[in-house]
C-alpha cells in the first residue's frame, strides 16, 4: 500500500529527489502530541505542488528548477521520504541559520517562522529515495487545495532507487544540523 503524500513546492521536491537538499522547513503538516512533537507520518511520498510556489522565496541556485505544471490534472510522485530527524525551532536567529541547508531564502524562512503570529517552525531532515519510475496518478478533487497530507490508496509502492544522498553524507548533515541548532 502507498504511504500518504506530503505536499511541498515542486521545486523543493525536485531538489530533494535529486539530492541537492535533504532538509525542508515546515509550519504545517505536523502536529503536537502530549509527549511533544511528532511528525504525523515518518514515511511519505513527495507530492509536488505548484499552488503557492513562489520563485522569489527560493534561493537563486534553485530558480532553474521553477517550472509550470508539466501535466495539469496528473500527479507525478517522484520519491519516497523517510524522516531522519526533526527540530522544533523557536528562535528566529536559529531558524535563519537553516538557509544554506535547504531551498528557501532567509526571508521566506522568517515569514514561515512568524506565520499566524506563532513564532516557531520545524525543520525535517529527510532520506529521499526516488521512485523508479515516478508514480503517476490522476489528481482528484480530494487532493486539491491547501492541505498538507494526502492519503493515497489502491496502489502499491513502485521500486525505490538509491537514496538521493549517500548515507554517510546524510549522517554528517544530521550531526552538523544538530550542532547548529543547539
Amino acid at each position: 500500500m502507498l504511504p500518504p503524500a506530503l505536499k511541498e513546492w515542486d521545486t523543493q521536491c525536485q531538489a530533494l529527489a535529486s539530492g541537492q537538499t535533504a532538509l525542508i522547513v515546515r509550519k504545517g503538516g505536523i502536529m503536537e502530541t502530549h509527549d511533544g512533537f511528532e511528525v504525523e507520518h515518518r514515511r511519505f511520498l513527495l507530492y509536488p505542488t505548484f499552488l503557492h510556489q513562489n520563485g522569489a522565496e527560493l534561493r537563486p541556485e534553485f530558480h532553474p528548477l521553477v517550472r509550470p505544471d508539466p501535466l495539469p490534472g496528473t500527479l507525478t510522485l517522484p520519491a519516497l521520504a523517510e524522516v531522519v530527524a526533526v527540530w522544533k525551532i523557536e528562535e528566529l536567529e536559529r531558524a535563519r541559520k537553516l538557509e544554506p541547508y535547504q531551498a528557501l531564502t532567509a526571508a521566506a524562512i522568517e515569514r514561515r517562522f512568524a506565520y499566524r503570529n506563532r513564532p516557531w517552525l520545524h525543520a525535517m531532515l529527510l532520506r529521499v529515495s526516488p521512485l523508479t519510475p515516478p508514480l503517476q496518478l490522476a489528481e482528484t478533487p480530494e487532493m486539491l487545495g491547501c492541505l498538507s497530507w494526502v492519503p493515497l490508496e489502491g496502489m502499491t509502492l513502485p521500486e525505490l532507487g538509491a537514496s538521493s544522498k549517500p548515507e554517510a553524507e546524510l549522517q554528517a548533515l544530521h550531526a552538523e544540523l544538530t550542532d547548529l541548532l543547539r
